[in-house]
């Protein structure tokens, strides 16, 4: 176990969350949801969790926010510039770095805010069925304290349907996030989602889109 998944254990722990699924994701690279997301705790609750597992997150943030010593400490944590000021697109600046990439595991809260919202962002979903990588449906729930990367998804290139789908399985699993009015899955009714048996990505059968 490295020094970096020890820290994330330690943080857990003294924020008094566990961890509701030991093993890492074995898949090495793919798209981590994070539900609910009503808080900028979130954050930190979901690098704990995911380093403490042995994985690094990576996040897409504004480059503005990288400037001495924060921009340091964001990049430590897996965080990655995007210059929004030229017409950045985030979803096609993610395609690309998930096709350069080796190993990355992008987190990405679907909800898109932390106000309470039923319209999920389906552009996780492009971009997961552009790089050929599976989608896990990561979640922390605050009533229990307790975090997990949930079960394996692969996008079947109908954005709408399979949203339905994800928000069904969450809406299942009677999730509470830091604050409890601002989280909503949408009028679906709860179906828990099965693991998806399909083949792992790994760096030597990934088949990445130029």
């Amino acid at each position: 176990m490295c020094s970096r998944q020890k820290f994330g254990k330690r943080i857990l722990k003294l924020m008094g969350w566990k961890s509701a699924q030991e093993e890492p994701i074995k898949d090495s690279k793919c798209i981590l949801l994070g539900v609910p997301h009503t808080s900028v705790v979130d954050f930190i609750v979901a690098w704990a969790y995911c380093t403490s597992i042995g994985i690094l997150p990576n996040i897409m943030i504004k480059k503005e926010f990288f400037f001495w010593p924060l921009g340091w400490l964001l990049k430590r944590m897996g965080a990655i510039p995007v210059d929004r000021s030229k017409g950045s697109n985030v979803a096609m600046h993610s395609i690309k770095a998930l096709n350069q990439a080796d190993k990355m595991y992008l987190a990405i809260a679907p909800e898109g805010t932390r106000k309470k919202t039923s319209n999920w962002k389906k552009g996780f979903l492009t971009i997961a069925k552009a790089c050929n990588v599976p989608i896990y449906l990561g979640y922390f729930n605050y009533k229990f304290k307790i975090a997990g990367h949930g079960p394996r998804f692969v996008a079947t290139g109908n954005p709408k349907e399979d949203l339905k789908i994800i928000q069904a399985h969450y809406a299942s699993l009677n999730l509470e996030g830091r604050h409890k009015d601002r989280f909503s899955c949408g009028n679906v009714d709860p179906v828990p989602l099965e693991e998806e048996p399909c083949k792992l990505q790994t760096e030597d059968n990934i088949e990445t889109n130029a």
